[in-house]
């Protein structure tokens, strides 16, 4: 499985990237997406909305499955991946790219603190390290 070293992770399975100050990138891991299966459709109705860290922003539908996808951060959410309506599968295929949820604006920046880094989400879903 892919965890890239650059991201922050949460233990509900999103991952967290700092593209400015005020713009952060939210998907799901790849961990995530081998968990839930082939996905088929994704809802995001949170867009605007400001939400505390750990509040729900959507959901993510599979063949077999709905998972919830919670806040990692407390901010607002400002835009989402358009490019998912058409083509949800991207969050299997290319969970860490093409496959991101929404972005959002930090209203607490201290937030960051408080996530995983690889090695300890790594730790958390039970990986070994690779040597």
């Amino acid at each position: 499985m892919n965890f890239p070293d650059n991201l922050r992770y949460t233990k509900d399975h999103e991952w967290i990237k700092a593209e400015s100050d005020d713009v952060w990138v939210v998907g799901i891991t790849d961990f995530a997406q081998r968990e839930l299966g082939d996905i088929v459709y994704v809802e995001i109705e949170t867009v605007g909305e400001t939400l505390e860290v750990g509040e729900v922003f959507g959901t993510v539908e599979a063949v077999k499955t709905v998972s919830e996808l919670f806040m990692p951060v407390s901010g607002t959410i400002e835009s989402l991946n358009e490019g998912l309506e058409d083509a949800p599968e991207s969050l299997n295929s290319a969970p860490y790219e093409e496959g991101w949820l929404v972005k959002i604006k930090p209203s607490n920046p201290e937030d960051w603190k408080d996530l995983l880094e690889v090695a300890a989400y790594k730790e958390h879903i039970g990986q070994e390290e690779e040597e």
